[in-house]
């Protein structure tokens, strides 16, 4: 199975422990093994560390989902596992990270979410997701 995120860049880091036990708990119970992640703000970071740190204990694969082709040296260089999804060459700058995010959508099963306002795109895309009839994790209740 294969699991993706979204959440606010200003998510609170109290919750990275809860979303440590949330992932353990797909990994350990649901099967899933395969998981994809931006790379913009707080919640992806907690979410980035969380799963360096399981793919050591568990045999689980990650995969930071960029928006943008990197040019030249850029501070996508620090992230390993970097897939950009096919197409995401032909789509409009400002249009990036919603293409993105919607792939990430598209190819997952169940979405783990920080959501605490009902407006910006972690809110949209959790929606897209319900919409699709994704299993949602929300982290912030």
């Amino acid at each position: 199975m294969v699991c993706t995120f979204f959440g606010h860049k200003d998510t609170p880091k109290e919750i990275e422990p809860t979303l440590r036990s949330t992932l353990i708990n797909l990994i350990e119970n649901k099967n899933v093994t395969v998981f994809y992640v931006g790379n913009h703000g707080n919640f992806d970071a907690m979410v980035r560390r969380q799963l360096e740190d399981l793919s050591h204990t568990y045999p689980i694969t990650y995969s930071v989902v960029l928006a943008y082709i990197p040019t030249k040296k850029s501070k996508y260089d620090s992230f390993t596992n970097t897939i950009i999804p096919e197409g995401i060459e032909t789509v409009p700058k400002r249009f990036a990270i919603s293409y993105r995010n919607k792939w990430m959508v598209e190819q997952s099963d169940i979405v783990i979410t920080y959501v605490a306002r009902t407006y910006g795109g972690a809110a949209q895309f959790k929606a897209l997701a319900e919409r699709q009839g994704k299993m949602v994790i929300e982290l912030s209740e």
